[in-house]
C-alpha cells in the first residue's frame, strides 16, 4: 500500500470543501486531466464522477466512485484507471494545531496494477506526494471559499448581477472595432 502524509496549513473543513467539489478533481489528482460529469449527489457514498486521464490526444475516460464520505475525517474512493485497474484511495484528515495532517493511502484492488502492487507502490508514493501538494494548495488557498469571503470589496460581491463598468475596470468598450474583431475570432464550439 502506498501511503503519504502531509501537514496542511488549513482546517480539515477546508480540505473537505475541496474534496466535496468533484469539478476540482483534476486540480489535485495527478493524472486526471479533465472532468466530464459529476453526479449531483457528489460526494455522497455511491456517487460518481466521470473523468479522463492522460494528455490530449491520448485520453482515457473512466470513473471514480465514493465508498465513504465522513467529513471532516475521512473519504474513501474507488478510482478506476483502466487498463491499469482500480485502486481504493483513503484520505484521512486529523486536526493538528491551527492546521491538519492529511494522509492518503492507495491500494490497487483490481486489474494488472493489483498483481504488481509492490512494484508500483514507489511510483504511487511519488505521484501521491504531488497529489497532496496540489490538494494543499487548493485547500490552503481557499478554492471553495465563498466569493464574499475571498474578495469582500469586489464590485461583483456587492452586486453580482450588476453589469461590468468597462471604464472603471480599464477594459475596452465592447463596441470598439478591435474588440468586435477579436470577438469574431472566438471559438464558440462546444
Amino acid at each position: 500500500m502506498a501511503r503519504n502524509v502531509r501537514l496542511f496549513r488549513c482546517s480539515p473543513a477546508e480540505v473537505f470543501a475541496v474534496l466535496s467539489d468533484g469539478w476540482l478533481y483534476p486540480g489535485w489528482v495527478v493524472g486526471a486531466s479533465r472532468m466530464r460529469d459529476v453526479a449531483e449527489s457528489w460526494p455522497e457514498a455511491g456517487s460518481r464522477l466521470h473523468h479522463s486521464f492522460g494528455t490530449w490526444p491520448v485520453l482515457l475516460d473512466d470513473i471514480t466512485r465514493v465508498e465513504l464520505w465522513d467529513p471532516p475525517r475521512r473519504m474513501v474512493l474507488l478510482a478506476r484507471g483502466w487498463p491499469m485497474g482500480e485502486a481504493r484511495v483513503s484520505i484521512e484528515v486529523k486536526p493538528r494545531g491551527t492546521g491538519c495532517v492529511v494522509r492518503i493511502d492507495e491500494h490497487p484492488v483490481a486489474g494488472p496494477g493489483s498483481a504488481v502492487s509492490a512494484l508500483i507502490d514507489p511510483l504511487l508514493r511519488w505521484r501521491n506526494k504531488e497529489t497532496l501538494h496540489r490538494l494543499a494548495l487548493l485547500a490552503e488557498g481557499g478554492a471553495r471559499r465563498p466569493v464574499a469571503e475571498a474578495a469582500p470589496d469586489s464590485p461583483a460581491v456587492a452586486d453580482p448581477d450588476a453589469p461590468l463598468d468597462s471604464a472603471a475596470s480599464g477594459a475596452p468598450d465592447a463596441t470598439e472595432p478591435e474588440v468586435l474583431r477579436e470577438a469574431a475570432d472566438v471559438d464558440t464550439a462546444p
